[in-house]
């Protein structure tokens, strides 16, 4: 069975109606999470720690659909590139 986990994120935006950060260098990272519900009582507890900043707003990413385990590797995943 494989995991599915959850980044929880968020910092400020340019626009609260929007997704764009106004600086991706004070992005908050919250934490990586097992689980849809750990990351959501983590975004909720965020959120309403913000509740009084408008341009301020957090967001979970399924880190689980980023990778595919059984899909073949990319093109650039395959050379092995190493720095």
């Amino acid at each position: 069975m494989s995991q599915r986990l959850h980044l929880v994120f968020g910092g400020e935006l340019i626009d609260p109606q929007g997704t764009q950060f106004r600086n991706t260098d004070d992005i908050h990272i919250v934490g990586i999470f097992p689980n849809y519900q750990a990351a959501y009582d983590a975004w909720k507890a965020e959120a309403q720690r913000t509740v009084d900043s408008a341009h301020t707003r957090y967001f979970i990413a399924h880190l689980h659909r980023l990778r595919d385990e059984e899909a073949a590797a990319s093109p650039t995943e395959e050379l092995d590139v190493r720095n």
